[in-house]
């Protein structure tokens, strides 16, 4: 057999090309672009994705010519698959409705049957930072404060809440937990407070925020100390919303972020019959995930009585979870299992 210096360069294999995808082709095409055009495109993103894509940007400063034109294909390749109605179509379409049935009869139409988009105001909160979100919560009326609350992400929420008086966090709190869909006026009345004007002038329609999911998710995000101190204050304001805060700051899948031995300690406390009926409801993982804690002669045990289960309720399913969760959070309250929070650190 030849040593592979002696075979001739037609011979050899074709060298593959380096793999150009996602930001990085997105990037080497940008830095193709005017720069008011790239700027344009920019102007479209999330804060995150522009983050990204600037650093993908220095990164691509030195793109090879075999990249660039592998970015190139990609983008060629993917744009046949768009359809040539979809540019320009919200556009096109609206000014046809307009000019068909007038500007009011056509806002009344598109109101619902056109895809909603996030008020301006809400874009504009994507990109303030903490510091800003917190000065707006502690200046401005708590309802209005309540409402910047639940459209932020979870993370910046809890950091924004975080330094403000203990009064006003769990006013926010409740607020915020007792929305469920925010009519067109108080959105408007964000958008004044953030001086900002809704892009298109269409009216808002009413916007799915807040809740008690969205405030357990921010809760979630807090230091373990200042969490359980605002659900103690809560509490004192409507308890039932304070309990189903609880309820969903730590549901049945983050049994996952438990230790083994914790674990092991709640699943010795749960009747047989009711983890059969829980972890009928979850998938492969979790049962081996909880069945491991125990003895095999438990487990299979466990196994049997899921096996003899034909058609099992979804809300006896939930209930055995939630049942389940009460014994994690009582064994968490008297010191038993250890839940960390975002902001606890154990060495």
């Amino acid at each position: 057999m030849p040593d592979a210096a002696e075979i001739p360069l037609d011979e050899a294999a074709p060298a593959a090309k380096p793999a150009v995808e996602g930001s990085a082709a997105a990037a080497i095409l940008l830095m193709l672009l005017d720069e008011s055009e790239a700027a344009t495109i920019l102007k479209h993103l999330d804060p995150d994705e522009v983050r990204e894509l600037a650093k993908a940007m220095f990164d691509s400063a030195n793109a090879s010519e075999v990249q660039i034109e592998l970015a190139l294909e990609q983008f060629v390749l993917q744009s046949r698959s768009v359809s040539a109605l979809a540019i320009g179509a919200d556009t096109r379409i609206r000014t046809v409705i307009n000019q068909a049935v007038g500007n009011v009869r056509a806002d009344n139409i598109l109101a619902a049957v056109a895809p909603q988009r996030s008020a301006a105001s809400l874009e504009m909160l994507r990109w303030m930072d903490v510091d800003a979100i917190s000065g707006l919560l502690a200046s401005e009326h708590p309802q209005v404060g309540a409402l910047i609350l639940s459209v932020l992400v979870p993370d910046i929420a809890a950091r924004a809440i975080e330094t403000l008086d203990e009064l006003l966090q769990a006013d926010l709190v409740l607020r915020a937990a007792q929305l469920s869909s925010v009519p067109a006026a108080a959105i408007e009345d964000l958008e004044a407070v953030l001086t900002s004007a809704n892009a298109d002038g269409q009216r808002v329609v009413k916007q799915a925020i807040g809740g008690p999911s969205d405030v357990a998710k921010i809760m979630k995000q807090m230091p373990k100390q200042l969490s359980e101190r605002t659900i103690r204050a809560l509490k004192k304001h409507d308890k039932l919303l304070a309990q189903t805060i609880e309820e969903e700051m730590f549901i049945f899948e983050n049994l996952r972020d438990l230790d083994k031995k914790s674990l092991g300690t709640v699943l010795r406390s749960v009747d047989a019959a009711q983890l059969a009926i829980a972890l009928k409801g979850t998938d492969e993982d979790m049962v081996d995930l909880c069945l491991s804690t125990m003895s095999k002669r438990a487990s299979e045990t466990i196994r049997d009585e899921m096996a003899e289960m034909t058609m099992v309720k979804r809300v006896d399913v939930d209930e055995a979870q939630k049942a389940i969760m009460m014994i994690v959070r009582q064994m968490a309250a008297s010191g038993e299992i250890m839940i960390a929070g975002a902001g606890d650190d154990y060495v």
